[in-house]
């Protein structure tokens, strides 16, 4: 039945109330979001323009992590190329520096290639990992401009996949794809760029199936997977063997039911994933600033690692109060 019928029969579940006990550390840590010296540090600078390599032709003027600088300032602060490369240039005045500035064009057409100075957050032994996807729109054509011209709205998205580590509720992983490619079909790439080894994975029921257990396998041979199997799902026909992780889960499933499942395998540290990916949203934006898949890539993978940046400054200690 429609849910509207049921309504005046659902069991009502009030909503769960948090409160921050470290505000103000938190505060702080939120301020400290829009100091320019946490986004260009003395490094960068040091390395802004790449050493002389002897090889005929002109050299360039700019490494990468200039480039990386600034299109982390374009995605920390919501702005476009050329008011990035304004804001660069006016911090170079501010700091008493010569280094040239890129202009947007440069930004534009060199953010495709370029390669991140740094990895995205790595972790210390055995590590749990959250694997979720989520979509990000396409430029297009908006509301105001379908209703006043016409037409028929195309949606557009690519696939965000993330690899969350719940504890400290930083990004392990990213992957981005066009909306043609399977979660599963991807968990083999994400797993690859840990380099620690696994202690838990979680995933929803979108990533049940084998060929997720063998990546995860692959990987790590003694790491826990968690992920709900399919309400249809059956023991596999293994005779004289060890129960498989996932025919396990079948059988916790039979015994207890899946409301009785997740406490017992700790299921709901998944839903951490999904406020990483929540939050990446609310900071970075829920669709892509770019129009090519290669610079959407990179965009992503920079995305990543400034929500890194800004988690490591400071987390809110949330506790239940009702």
């Amino acid at each position: 039945m429609p849910y509207k019928a049921n309504e005046s029969r659902r069991h009502k579940i009030p909503r769960a109330r948090y409160r921050v006990e470290n505000w103000a550390a938190y505060d702080a840590a939120l301020r400290r979001r829009g100091d320019l010296t946490v986004w260009v540090t003395p490094e960068t600078i040091a390395a802004w323009t790449p050493p002389t390599t002897g090889r005929r032709g002109r050299p360039a003027r700019y490494s990468d992590i200039a480039i990386e600088a600034g299109l982390m300032l374009r995605l920390a602060f919501g702005r476009p190329w050329r008011q990035t490369e304004g804001l660069l240039g006016s911090l170079m005045r501010l700091l008493g520096l010569t280094l040239p500035v890129p202009d947007h064009t440069t930004f534009s057409r060199r953010s495709a290639n370029v390669e991140l100075a740094c990895a995205l957050a790595t972790a210390d032994g055995p590590v749990t990992v959250v694997i979720d996807s989520t979509g990000l729109k396409v430029f297009e054509k908006g509301e105001w401009h379908l209703e006043k011209h016409g037409g028929q709205a195309r949606r557009s998205w690519r696939k965000l996949q993330l690899a969350v580590d719940p504890d400290r509720g930083v990004i392990l992983a990213s992957e981005l794809t066009s909306n043609e490619e399977g979660d599963a079909s991807l968990v083999g790439a994400l797993l690859d760029q840990i380099k620690r080894p696994l202690g838990t994975v979680l995933a929803d029921g979108a990533y049940d199936g084998e060929p997720v257990y063998r990546s995860v396998a692959a990987h790590s041979p003694d790491a826990e997977v968690i992920i709900p199997p399919r309400s249809t799902a059956v023991p596999s026909a293994t005779t004289g063997n060890a129960p498989s992780q996932r025919d396990r889960h079948i059988q916790l499933i039979a015994e207890r039911s899946r409301l009785g499942w997740q406490p017992a395998v700790q299921y709901g540290r998944r839903s951490l994933g999904e406020v990483a990916m929540m939050r990446y949203k609310q900071v970075i934006g829920r669709r892509l600033r770019a129009r090519t898949l290669p610079t959407q890539k990179a965009e992503a993978a920079v995305g990543c690692k400034v929500m890194n940046i800004m988690t490591s400054l400071g987390m809110p200690a949330s506790r239940k109060s009702a």
